[in-house]
């Protein structure tokens, strides 16, 4: 029997590991993957003002796997019927697959955004940002703009306007974003003190600002109005893998997509088995995971082959709460209370520690630092 994951993002990695835990030491698994590293994404703003996190947050798959085989590839295209999923170096079979590809960058067909905004999935893109950043600041009236005020570019926005304080530079750091609050879906509280971090660090908040189209040297919205950008972020939305024609399919509480397919992540849109929708998130990809392990464990009666009828867990997602860095600030939601300062940075760092440990080992996971990941005026507070 072989078990194939496709995607070392929060789901597949998870997924995998809780795997090679479970699963009969007779079935194979292989963990593909376009990078030979997992990237711990929600921490990835960071790197735009700290470059030297790249290391921290980047984990080789190699090294944090006990049995399952790594292949560094492409996917093209996934044949349910037959089972196979065509690679960009070659082609690999299997019995039962996860598909755990996340999402990439929506662009909607704007025009000119793609060509003219830099995306943030990629610690790549985050170097660009940055370097971008820098040399926008030494021209003269630098003004940077974010699209979309998620919770990617919230932190984006963040990160650019405390950049832009270290570097001394007067800088006019813009979010837009098209619906009527910030970090649209989330509670009105936590809205109003993401807006309120925002503001406190400088930034510029634009509500009801759908973009139209951008070019060299401008933001076009749909207002009517131009808002000059010497850097454009964009954040506006995510759209599915090339492997899945760019869709993100729905899958219900069971996560498959057929008997012998799961799809889970941020790859696919989920509805928990009370009927709410399953936010594309880290934590919802995580706690997804848990429950495909305990299902293809289930599947896997022996090393030989399924049970394809076998009764499966069913997913329900409930948030503990929320987290985002807002440049030096925090603002936090746990249960009903939103927490900011201190204690809304000392939790995203718990976060990032719990995770790194849960996919890693112990060295792996100090290399994170408290210092690295909390203000200094905050470590002082202690």
């Amino acid at each position: 029997m072989h078990v194939v994951v496709l995607g070392a993002g929060y789901a597949g990695l998870t997924l995998t590991r809780l795997l090679e835990e479970d699963l009969p030491e007779a079935v194979d698994i292989t963990l593909v993957d376009r990078s030979p590293d997992h990237l711990v994404q929600h921490e990835l703003h960071r790197v735009i003002r700290r470059p030297e996190l790249a290391a921290a947050i980047t984990v080789p798959l190699p090294e944090v796997l006990e049995r399952a085989a790594v292949r560094v590839a492409r996917v093209e295209e996934i044949d349910r019927d037959e089972r196979v999923v065509s690679l960009s170096s070659g082609t690999l079979s299997y019995d039962v697959a996860a598909i755990c590809l996340g999402a990439r960058t929506a662009y909607y067909g704007l025009e000119g955004v793609r060509e003219h905004s830099t995306p943030l999935k990629r610690l790549s893109h985050a170097n660009r940002i940055r370097s971008g950043a820098l040399e926008a600041f030494r021209g003269d009236d630098p003004r940077l703009v974010v699209g979309g005020a998620g919770l990617s570019g919230v932190q984006v926005a963040g990160e650019l306007a405390a950049l832009a304080r270290e570097e001394r530079a007067d800088a006019t750091i813009t979010v837009l974003e098209q619906c009527e609050h910030v970090a649209p879906g989330f509670s009105d509280p936590f809205q109003r003190a993401v807006r309120t971090a925002l503001e406190e660090q400088g930034v510029e908040v634009r509500t009801d600002a759908a973009v139209r189209r951008a070019d060299e040297t401008h933001v076009h919205l749909d207002s009517g109005d131009r808002v000059p950008a010497d850097r454009f972020v964009w954040t506006g939305g995510i759209r599915g893998a090339d492997a899945l024609e760019g869709e993100r399919p729905t899958v219900r509480s069971d996560l498959r997509l057929d008997e012998r397919t799961f799809a889970l992540g941020d790859a696919v849109r989920a509805v928990g088995a009370d009927g709410e929708p399953v936010p594309a998130s880290a934590q919802a990809a995580v706690r997804e995971a848990r429950t495909v392990a305990e299902s293809i464990t289930t599947l896997a009666t022996d090393g030989d082959g399924i049970e394809v009828d076998a009764a499966l867990e069913a997913f329900t997602f409930e948030s503990p709460g929320w987290v985002v860095s807002v440049g030096d600030d925090a603002v936090a939601t746990v249960g009903d209370r939103v927490l900011t300062g201190r204690a809304a940075n000392g939790l995203k760092t718990t976060v990032g520690l719990g995770y790194l440990s849960a996919v890693s080992d112990a060295e792996t996971a100090a290399g994170f630092a408290y210092r690295d990941l909390v203000p200094e005026r905050f470590q002082r507070d202690r």
